[in-house]
């Protein structure tokens, strides 16, 4: 698969906008729903606008292999249920500075995977690259803000956000596997999918009552959640990595802290430090290091 670099550039520019915008919102929403109840509504919405797509865009995806199915399944659990269940259960007994340190280490993950599992040659010039921007992710989650606090009230709140990491890590390198197969949508599409059937377990009567009393900025946040950050988004992460190496893009993820404290600097008015610059500028630096090889 060829594309321009400049709408390569483009294509990541929309996801770390969409998944930097994500964490806000998630804030947003949680002011009316619990963690999991947010993470069903989310998905209801990811299901309903894939199954829309699956319906009017049959042809365009291909036919599921029965032998795929328990892979795509394993897939979309970890894309879907322990990924965001566990980011949205460790972020109630951990800082946002602790979470922020501890998601950054899934590039790290992808690193390792793609060279054990996917046979990747990462060069001393891409690690060095990538060891520069986690850099940059350390000192923004420590001094990134004024009084940012890094706390841990619950060890299981930290594993939970580990655990997080590591699933984003799999679903980068097992779907990388599986793109030879199926197309980036149809791929997303049927991790989505069957993933969600791992929410159903979690349903009670309180995700009714919480949704009859919900927000209209919650309901435009968990719209926006399903559609952009995890339909669209997800679809052209796996768009992207038909063209580079896991290890290669993985470097963008360090963008997203950056984005969502900016977003909380315009929407929130929270302060930043003279360190976040230096930090967004080691990250800058590492991707730029990074980047070898140009899109064609």
């Amino acid at each position: 698969m060829h594309i321009s670099r400049l709408k390569f550039s483009l294509l990541l520019a929309f996801m770390m906008m969409s998944w930097g915008l994500a964490f806000p919102l998630i804030k947003i929403s949680l002011q009316d729903l619990s963690p999991i109840n947010l993470t069903i509504m989310r998905f209801f919405v990811v299901c309903i606008t894939l199954l829309f797509l699956l319906l009017i865009q049959s042809t365009k995806f291909p036919k599921l292999s029965p032998k795929d199915i328990p892979r795509i399944f394993i897939l979309g659990f970890f894309g879907v249920i322990t990924y965001h269940l566990g980011l949205n259960y460790g972020e109630q007994y951990i800082s946002p500075g602790a979470a922020s340190l501890i998601i950054g280490t899934a590039p790290l993950f992808v690193v390792v995977s793609a060279i054990v599992f996917l046979k990747e040659k990462v060069t001393k010039k891409r690690i060095a690259g990538i060891f520069l921007a986690f850099t940059g992710i350390i000192i923004i989650s420590l001094w990134g803000q004024p009084n940012l606090e890094i706390e841990v009230k619950y060890i299981s709140g930290a594993v939970a956000v580990l655990v997080a990491a590591v699933s984003a890590a799999f679903y980068t390198i097992a779907g990388k596997k599986l793109l030879s197969r199926y197309t980036a949508l149809s791929l997303t599409t049927y991790a989505m999918l069957l993933g969600s059937i791992g929410l159903l377990p979690f349903l009670n009567s309180s995700l009714i009552s919480e949704v009859l009393q919900i927000s209209l900025p919650s309901v435009v946040s968990i719209l926006f959640l399903g559609i952009f950050s995890t339909v669209i988004s997800y679809m052209l992460w796996y768009v992207v990595l038909q063209i580079k190496d896991a290890s290669e893009i993985s470097i963008y993820l360090y963008f997203i802290p950056v984005i969502t404290i900016l977003i909380d600097l315009l929407v929130f008015r929270e302060a930043i430090s003279y360190l976040f610059l230096f930090g967004a500028i080691l990250i800058i630096l590492g991707l730029r290091i990074t980047s070898v090889k140009d899109v064609t």
